[in-house]
């Protein structure tokens, strides 16, 4: 007698369960689409990193011209040769480009707050890399530095190799990836003059004028190349992409080189 009344009551339910089931299965569904814009939005906010903004403004075709470039107050821009017109630009936030190194493939650039970075030059498609030189943005910021005259040097007629030059170290840094290859410190007592450089054939020539008269004027001028400075018998560290030195290239060097990455 007692398993009807169970049966009855237990049947009443059985026909809305599927639509509150639905509505369970809806809810979740409904919030995740109404969710999805935030989601998104969030994503496009997100800072870039080292506050950087490219705006492409051209399509550039295969095989067009490589773009001049110039500095415009707070950004680089690349420009279309034969039109001058803006093919792209770069920013970023907080700073402003000191000056511009055009290479073959590369335009590298000296931000204000001591940061070189190196942007595909043909379409501005990616900023390759980004490197601080440590200590570098009150001396920049002052007028020693002669608006960064001289710092950003190229070691080599290709532009495989990029020198930073600032009073206390010479910096060399693989233009491909931005591996540092080599560091030259300044001689106690004496500091670097980025714009005080010349060129002779493959060396580059930069002044140290040393506070003691007595230091030789031989101490106060260095000579570089890409493999670091120039002095008889060193055995320097090659500079090929790993995987792309030859056999038999010596590792030891005379200077204080970084180890490949």
């Amino acid at each position: 007698m007692s398993v009807v009344p169970f049966e009855v009551a237990a049947a009443g339910p059985v026909g809305p369960v599927p639509a509150r089931r639905g509505s369970r299965l809806a809810l979740p569904v409904a919030l995740g689409l109404l969710a999805l814009p935030l989601i998104t939005a969030a994503h496009h906010s997100r800072p870039a990193p080292y506050g950087d903004h490219i705006t492409v403004h051209a399509r550039v075709d295969d095989g067009a011209a490589a773009p001049g470039l110039r500095s415009t107050g707070r950004a680089v821009e690349a420009y279309d040769p034969a039109t001058g017109r803006p093919r792209w630009t770069y920013s970023r936030e907080g700073a402003r480009p000191l000056t511009v190194l055009p290479a073959p493939g590369h335009a590298i650039a000296l931000w204000s707050d001591g940061l070189v970075t190196d942007t595909a030059r043909a379409d501005g498609s990616a900023v390759r890399w980004h490197r601080a030189i440590p200590g570098s943005a009150p001396w920049l910021r002052s007028p020693a530095a002669r608006g960064a005259a001289g710092v950003l040097q190229p070691l080599d007629p290709r532009g495989r190799m990029l020198a930073v030059v600032t009073p206390h170290r010479i910096a060399a840094y693989r233009s491909a990836d931005g591996d540092l290859r080599w560091v030259l410190p300044a001689r106690p007592g004496c500091a670097f003059e980025p714009a005080r450089s010349v060129r002779h054939g493959s060396a580059l020539m930069i002044a140290q004028p040393c506070g003691d008269a007595a230091t030789p004027w031989t101490s106060q001028l260095i000579a570089v190349d890409d493999l670091g400075r120039i002095v008889p018998r060193r055995t320097p560290l090659g500079n090929e992409l790993p995987g792309g030195a030859p056999d038999g290239v010596p590792t030891r060097a005379e200077n204080e080189f970084a180890p490949p990455r």
